[in-house]
């Protein structure tokens, strides 16, 4: 439960429900009892345009807000295995996709943690992994990497610019000191600037800063002091995320009911940051996301993708095919963590040509996966497209409660029976947090409210 939420409460009281960037949540998925085969699960899939993802679980520190799959720090060798087993894992399930049809990725990204973690040499060992294990084309296809201020070192950054990097995400938050530590992100801003001169001396094409806006302390003017510090990047693009606390994380102690007061707070920074930007030449692809009117194209924008055919690799990365979305055990405390990351790197080849959590994805569920995705997205859902992956039928046959109530919220454009897009309104947009989770399916729901927290 976060700080805007409480039990009983109207879905709709608070826009911050929570950040929807995949659906269903890993707390949706379970052990899977038949632990299916990998060649079983993708033998009738689509190959030809696959994305890959390949998960390093390891940052140097842990900011306050943060409940990603990761460790702190690696004992002399852990990353070494890591890559020893994610190189097993690439090569069991680069076989289970089979030769009877050609397989070719479309997009390529490196996550966490924070794959820059890695040594430069471990970078380009990971990039192998992905090249020669996978068979991915890194130099052809976009190529997406996170990185923190500490870790992006022109030794890195070589070894990412020569592999084909088209995108590199610094995870900023904040230029300003104060509110970088209230956020437990103990960084400094000459550091962060040095870490962004950097990126740009490396030359990739796409930079990406994070900021984050409700932080303890935060005003209406130091918000636009560190927009302004990133926009004299001219980052190609920007995303602006609201604080969220968690449970289990290090800000997560100061959890409690409810408080309108900060809902209203992240509203109003969210308007103020999103009409700076626009302001500034950028255009709004989702909530989050902000790309520069003259950046490069980057092909499907991140967490846009409303279609199946993702391979995950890492014991935090997950898998989709059309009837099921697969992964390794998952948690948020440290010690549970730190065990299942154990546990990846100790496993034989074997244990990777099978899928063990997941949920199975039925026509409901792949209908509201879509719409859900599609709807996040600024530029919306195209109907004739929804027509012809299900059946000729549209979103108001199938989801026309959750619809009715988003339009008189004033949350959906007016759109008639005819309309070729279901679009969010620019207020739809700012609710995107209470959107999303209003389109999760009771079993979902129920599946998501029963996971114990570890």
């Amino acid at each position: 439960m976060t700080t805007a939420t409480r039990p009983g409460a109207d879905r709709a009281a608070s826009p911050y429900q929570s950040y929807v960037y995949a659906y269903p949540h890993k707390t949706a998925y379970r052990a899977l009892p038949d632990r299916p085969r990998l060649s079983a699960l993708w033998a009738a899939e689509p190959k030809d345009a696959l994305s890959l993802y390949l998960h390093v679980p390891f940052c140097e520190v842990r900011c306050g807000f943060c409940n990603l799959f990761t460790r702190i720090g690696a004992p002399d060798g852990l990353t070494g295995a890591y890559l020893d087993a994610l190189d097993r894992q690439a090569t069991a399930v680069r076989e289970a996709l089979g030769e009877r049809e050609p397989v070719r990725f479309a997009t390529a990204a490196f996550g966490g943690g924070t794959p820059t973690f890695l040594t430069a040499a471990e970078l380009e060992r990971l990039c192998d992994i992905a090249e020669h294990r996978t068979g991915a084309d890194l130099r052809a296809v976009p190529l997406s990497v996170e990185a923190s201020p500490a870790t992006a070192t022109a030794d890195r950054l070589e070894v990412l610019a020569a592999r084909g990097a088209t995108r590199l995400s610094l995870g900023v938050q904040s230029f300003d000191d104060t509110e970088a530590r209230a956020a437990v992100r103990p960084q400094r801003r000459a550091d962060v600037e040095a870490a962004l001169g950097r990126v740009r001396d490396a030359r990739i094409p796409v930079l990406n800063i994070d900021l984050i806006y409700g932080i303890d302390g935060q005003t209406e003017r130091s918000w636009l002091r560190s927009l302004d510090a990133a926009l004299a990047w001219r980052p190609e693009e920007l995303y602006l995320y609201p604080l969220y606390v968690r449970p289990l994380t290090g800000l997560g102690r100061r959890a409690g009911e409810a408080d309108p007061a900060w809902d209203d707070q992240r509203l109003r920074l969210y308007r103020l940051g999103r009409d700076h930007l626009l302001a500034h030449g950028y255009r709004q692809q989702s909530m989050r996301m902000f790309r520069r009117a003259d950046a490069p194209p980057q092909g499907a924008d991140d967490y846009a993708c409303q279609t199946d055919g993702m391979i995950g690799l890492g014991c935090g990365a997950r898998s989709y095919t059309a009837g099921l979305h697969y992964s390794f055990d998952y948690a948020v405390g440290m010690h549970e963590i730190r065990g299942i990351v154990d546990d990846y790197v100790s496993r034989p080849a074997a244990d990777f040509a099978r899928a063990e959590y997941g949920r199975r994805i039925d026509a409901d569920e792949a209908r509201r996966r879509h719409l859900l995705q599609s709807l996040l997205q600024a530029e919306g859902l195209d109907v004739a497209d929804y027509r012809a992956r299900f059946g000729g039928r549209t979103p108001a046959d199938d989801f026309p409660a959750e619809l009715s109530r988003f339009a008189g919220r004033g949350w959906l454009e007016d759109c008639g029976p005819r309309a070729a897009r279901l679009r969010l309104t620019p207020e739809g947009l700012a609710h995107s947090d209470a959107v999303g989770p209003e389109l999760f399916s009771p079993a979902v729901r129920a599946a998501m409210a029963a996971y114990e927290r570890k």
